[in-house]
Formats: structure tokens, C-alpha cells, sequence
């Protein structure tokens, strides 16, 4: 299925019926009167976030959603039927986001999650509705009231707990195909990743079992904030990851530049991801001998110090199986505490 992670769509919610004008005329009834029924209520437009669905591509080729019309009132005092609802179904992590302001209407991220979005319009009166003592007969009866529409975006942000970030070809795919059932493409040419790819990692036996979700995303290189490369589309599904794997190439002559212009990038993106917990990885280790190791280490160690943040560096091969317990209990750590401050603030 091919990954697609925005959407533009027309939505239109169901305009009210009419309400009817109607006396009753019956033989052998000597006082008849009105008796027009309302019309029904239009249609509404709901987004609903459902579990089996990773991508927007149900929405690449329809735009336009439109909920029905309620029908119109009839005499004998019959209400006209209500319009049917549209319901779009979306995955886990999808914002759907105004056109013309840009503004964040729903964010949908608990599979089950049902939203209104746009109401259907009221049904109008029928002149039953305006009788009264003093207007016996009255001969008004409403149109139903318009629906509301708009444009909008659907984008999806991955929901993962961990994210997989550094330069084409530091080894994030082998990494995930080390750790996960995933199959991502793994090949030795920039840019084999062109779309996120997602991971459950299982740690522990069936007593201590623990799981989380990572993903892996395309390559970033210097300038992916401007558009070069991929760009840094993808980044956007790093938002709700709770911690960052940045694996570093260390075949490369110099880590501690690869290490920078990715935090560059990062911080460009804004959106807090600078500010996010790291876990850096010195990949590909089974390459180097011990002291070209131990020596790219301590450079790392020094450029990866933040304040207020204690930043671990890791020396793993994801090819070869070395030191990806310890990364993955290092990540494990980090998301434990923030699922552990979720519950407290939930509680």
C-alpha cells in the first residue's frame, strides 16, 4: 500500500429539509387546521480514528464529502427523515487543519475517538409549528437551514514512541530490521528509506514483557529544512515521539560534523524537537577497531552535552547485534518515565 501522509478534501455537511404547508381536509370533520410537519435535519460530517489504517491514501482520490440533505416535511403532521452522516475514518495521529487559517480543528490519536466537525443544518418549520389562539390558520412554513463547508487538510503524524533520525545511510533501517519484525528496504545508496517505516520492539520474557513502537524515517541531510533532499517532511512524525535515536555512520571520517548538522536541521524544524530526550548511536562499530571507537566516543560524548539533559552515547552495530540491548534499554528508560508522567496528569 503506498504511504501517503496528506491529504487536501472538501467537506459539506447536509442541509435541513423544508418544512411542509398542510391542512388537514377530512369528510365529516367539521374543523380541519394545518398540519405540515418540520423537515428533517441534515447530515453531520464526522471523523472517526480507527485501529488497521497507517496512511491517508483512502483520500488521494476522493476529495469531495458530502452528508445527505434532510427531506422536507409532509402534512399529517409527518417530521421529514434525517439526513445520513458522512463519517470519514482516519488513523491513529491525524490533524485535520483549516485551509484558509491553518488552524488545528481536530487531532484525532486514540483509535475509537469519534468527532463532529461540521453539524447539518436544522429543518425548517412547517406551519403546524406557528399555530397559536390568535392564528388558527397560518400559511408559513421555513426552508431548512444550510449546511456548513470548508476545505481542509488531513495530515498524519505517526504516533511511535521512538524515532530513528541521522544522515542517508547511518544504518536506521538495518537497525529497525535488527529490532522489529519490519522489513524496510535496506540497500548501500542514499535515500533507500522514502517513507516512515514502523517497528514494535519487544523486550524482556513473557513475565517482563515490555513493548514499543519505533520509526524509522527517511535520511536528513544539510539544507532538509529548505527542501533539500527529501526535505524535512517526515519530520513531522517525530512530534509525538517520546525519545530520539540518532544513529551516526561511524565509518565516516568525522561523526561529530554528522552529529551537528542533524541537530541543526532538528532545531530549524522547530516544534520542540531539539528539546526532545536523545539517544545517540555510534552505528556500525564492528567495522572500526577499539581505539578508532573509544577515541569517535569521547568526541561525541563532548559534542552531545546539553544543559539540563543527560545525553547517552552508545557504541552499537545493528548488523552485527552489538549494543543494541543496551540501546534499546535506553530508549526504554526514556519512554517508561514519560508514559509514567502521562498517567499521573490523566489521573
Amino acid at each position: 500500500m503506498k504511504f501517503l501522509d496528506e491529504a487536501k478534501v472538501f467537506l459539506k455537511s447536509g442541509d435541513g429539509g423544508a418544512g411542509a404547508c398542510s391542512f388537514r381536509r377530512e369528510k365529516f370533520i367539521e374543523f380541519g387546521g394545518p398540519d405540515g410537519g418540520d423537515g428533517g435535519r441534515g447530515g453531520d460530517v464526522i471523523f472517526e480514528c480507527v485501529d488497521g489504517l497507517n496512511t491517508l491514501i483512502d483520500y488521494r482520490y476522493q476529495q469531495h464529502f458530502k452528508a445527505r440533505k434532510g427531506n422536507h416535511g409532509e402534512g399529517r403532521q409527518k417530521t421529514g427523515a434525517d439526513g445520513e452522516d458522512v463519517i470519514l475514518k482516519v488513523p491513529a495521529g491525524t490533524q485535520v487543519i483549516d485551509d484558509e487559517s491553518g488552524d488545528v480543528l481536530l487531532d484525532l490519536t486514540k483509535p475509537g475517538q469519534r468527532e463532529r466537525l461540521l453539524k447539518g443544518g436544522d429543518g425548517g418549520f412547517g406551519n403546524l409549528h406557528y399555530k397559536s389562539s390568535t392564528n388558527r390558520a397560518p400559511r408559513r412554513a421555513d426552508q431548512g437551514w444550510p449546511g456548513e463547508e470548508r476545505w481542509v487538510w488531513l495530515r498524519l503524524k505517526l504516533i511511535a514512541d521512538a524515532g530513528l533520525v541521522g544522515l542517508p545511510n547511518a544504518g536506521k533501517s538495518t537497525f529497525l530490521a535488527a529490532v522489529s519484525r519490519a522489513r524496510p528496504k535496506i540497500a548501500d545508496y542514499p535515500f533507500t528509506t522514502l517513507v516512515p517505516q514502523l517497528g514494535v520492539v519487544r523486550l524482556g520474557g513473557a513475565r517482563d514483557a515490555r513493548e514499543f513502537v519505533i520509526a524509522d524515517l527517511p535520511g536528513l541531510i544539510e539544507g532538509a529544512h529548505e527542501g533539500a533532499g527529501l526535505g524535512d517532511r517526515f519530520l513531522g512524525h517525530v512530534e509525538r515521539c517520546n525519545v530520539i535515536l540518532h544513529l551516526l555512520d561511524g565509518t565516516e571520517e568525522d561523526p561529530v560534523a554528522a552529529y551537528k548538522t542533524i541537530r541543526a536541521e532538528l532545531k530549524a524544524y522547530g516544534a520542540g524537537l531539539a528539546e526532545k530526550p536523545e539517544v545517540v548511536g555510534l552505528n556500525k562499530v564492528d567495522a572500526l577497531d577499539a581505539e578508532t571507537v573509544k577515541t569517535k566516543l569521547s568526541a561525541l560524548k563532548r559534542a552531545a552535552r546539553r544543559k539540563g539533559a543527560k545525553v547517552k552515547v552508545l557504541a552499537l552495530s545493528g548488523a552485527a547485534g552489538i549494543g543494541v540491548d543496551a540501546a534499546l534499554e535506553a530508549l526504554w528508560a526514556e519512554i517508561a518515565a514519560k508514559r509514567a508522567e502521562a498517567q499521573e496528569s490523566a489521573a
